[in-house]
């Protein structure tokens, strides 16, 4: 299995910070966001990773090659002329993880999530259904993607604004994090946009469930952790906190 980083974003929100640096190489408890990424899939065994840059982009890749990609072999995809959002950033990566010859699921994250997941646990849940896995859990938030009763994606709803896409269901917060199969990804090559979110793409995928329900390469499965604490460090008021956060998840190894 392959990785993908999501390392593109522009980090707003960590200004002044990411005015001199991009968000991925902001520091935490004296590693880079991007190294935490990378080491914790490397002790989970995934050491091809693919990371894509936009901003400050060669300081992303000037970081990579000092460190010897922290032990992985780390491929850049290049955006740095068009940011193209989550969905756009992994379809532009599509060619550097699956072919038809050799299709392989791709274990997708955000560079600024931190988290206590067991990547273990959501790799083998992977191997042992074939399904793309989304991580989510049950805090709160005001967007939540919906599942049925058996822990499929079946819709999204704003609950701030009522909006609501596809069917109603269980309300679980995205992570940030999933597993895509080879044939999901074989229907993000054919979206039709350029530049999108993966929540668009996953909102597309459970309209084609809705009118075909044996399509099997549609179905994307809720994956909860045990006893799951994450933390989405976007904010500049947040770095202290995630700073202690990242230390306890490194004396837990």
């Amino acid at each position: 299995m392959k990785a993908m980083i999501f390392a593109a974003g522009l980090g707003t929100r960590l200004k002044p910070l990411t005015d001199t640096m991009p968000k991925a190489l902001v520091p935490l408890a004296g590693k880079p966001l991007l190294q935490w990424q990378v080491e914790k899939l490397r002790d989970a065994g995934i050491t091809d990773i693919i990371v894509n840059v936009h901003h400050f982009p060669d300081m992303i890749i000037d970081a990579v090659r000092a460190n010897n990609g922290w032990g992985c072999n780390i491929t850049i995809s290049d955006e740095r002329d068009c940011l193209l959002d989550t969905g756009g950033g992994l379809k532009k990566a599509l060619p550097l993880i699956s072919n038809p010859l050799t299709p392989n699921p791709v274990l997708a994250c955000n560079v600024d999530i931190l988290s206590n997941i067991d990547l273990r646990a959501l790799i083998a849940e992977y191997e042992r259904t074939g399904v793309s896995q989304l991580v989510v859990s049950e805090r709160q938030t005001q967007r939540y993607l919906l599942f049925d009763e058996e822990g499929l994606l079946r819709g999204w709803t704003n609950i701030a604004t009522g909006e609501v896409k596809g069917r109603d269901g269980r309300h679980l917060a995205f992570s940030g994090m999933q597993i895509l199969s080879p044939e999901a990804l074989t229907l993000l090559q054919q979206y039709p946009a350029a530049k999108f979110s993966l929540i668009d793409f996953y909102l597309s995928l459970c309209e084609k469930q809705m009118s075909n329900d044996k399509c099997q390469m549609t179905n994307l499965q809720a994956f909860i952790p045990n006893a799951y604490k994450m933390m989405d460090v976007g904010k500049i008021d947040q770095i202290a906190e995630a700073e202690s956060f990242a230390e306890s998840l490194s004396n837990k190894k």
